[in-house]
């Protein structure tokens, strides 16, 4: 089932062992796509293993680390019509790339199509060996052995998923599925013709929440986003992760991304709400600090959605602050 108009675009930074097994999975889908990962400055020697293990892959060294932006100078460089995101921590269900490719075939005014996710519980690190006991100390019960495995965990649907199902966003009546207001990178496709047109991620915003910013655009230039209960994304969350950064920076982002596009009032009504509600600590603090610090140049590039947009978004205030799968934790 070899299909070629999608390429799988992933980013990357100090996975090693996480992208490896992506890449295996994303080489075991029937569709066969083309592959494009973007290392961003890792110096666990991600290039050299990429290289080695799956020299199919177009790999591609920036030199630096652009986060998010990273996806932008792969997609400058393909040549399929559409583009699925992967996180080197995620992978997709054989056959949701032909179908997500069907359905952006079918509709050409829709540019991105989110998929389910199943999310991986990471696996357990096996323990330490006990050390040895000295010689002549007796033996207890405690020091024998089990020969028991472990029980591996079923992977279950990302809360996140039941938003998207029930999207309260009116939905033309050409689209057969849920309309969307944002989406989340590591589980969509989109028209490369559309990612183009909005610029892409921002490299400002770097990494954390920046899909908002760019939903924003595709909707400002008239595309619309979709959910598809029947395509499938799996999330492996990988252990190397700085909690705090990624919560700092999605703070910082919807600020960002509120101030930029929304109306002054909605702008007022969300800002006034992250700060009743994120935790009262120095990682909030500090969002909150280099949002404010980047209040002129936001002031000159703010350009806020059409009222149409507008209208639509303001519908998704309410569910996302009831939202028990939103929540700046870490």
């Amino acid at each position: 089932m070899s299909d070629p108009r999608t390429t799988v675009i992933v980013i990357t930074h100090n996975r090693r062992d996480e992208l490896l097994h992506t890449l295996d999975r994303l080489a075991a889908l029937p569709e066969r796509p083309p592959v494009t990962v973007v290392d961003n400055a890792s110096t666990d020697h991600t290039a050299h293993a990429v290289r080695t293990r799956h020299p199919g892959v177009t790999l591609l060294t920036p030199g630096r680390n652009l986060g998010a932006a990273g996806r932008n100078l792969a997609a400058r460089l393909a040549t399929t019509p559409y583009l699925a995101f992967c996180d080197d921590d995620s992978w997709w269900e054989p056959g949701s790339l032909t179908g997500a490719a069907d359905l952006l075939q079918a509709h050409p005014r829709l540019a991105a199509v989110t998929a389910r996710i199943l999310v991986h519980p990471t696996p357990t690190p096996p323990p330490a060996p006990a050390a040895e006991p000295p010689a002549g100390a007796p033996f207890t019960p405690a020091e024998e052995p089990t020969a028991e495995e472990p029980r591996a965990e079923e992977p279950f649907e990302d809360p996140i998923v039941t938003e998207l199902r029930h999207s309260p966003l009116p939905r033309p009546p050409w689209l057969p599925t849920p309309a969307l207001g944002s989406f989340l990178a590591a589980a969509t496709v989109v028209r490369t013709e559309a990612f183009r047109t909005a610029g892409g991620f921002s490299p400002r915003l770097w990494l954390g929440g920046e899909e908002e910013l760019l939903a924003a655009d595709l909707a400002a230039h008239g595309w619309w986003l979709t959910y598809a209960d029947h395509l499938t994304a799996h999330h492996r969350p990988s252990p190397h992760r700085d909690t705090r950064l990624r919560r700092r920076h999605g703070i910082r982002n919807t600020l960002w991304s509120t101030w930029l596009r929304r109306s002054a009032p909605a702008a007022l009504r969300r800002t006034a709400h992250l700060a009743r509600t994120v935790p009262r600590d120095a990682t909030s603090a500090r969002a909150f600090a280099e949002a404010a610090a980047g209040i002129c140049w936001i002031l000159r590039e703010r350009r806020p959605v059409p009222r149409a947009v507008e209208d639509r978004l303001r519908l998704l205030d309410t569910p996302q602050k009831t939202s028990a799968a939103r929540r700046y934790v870490g």
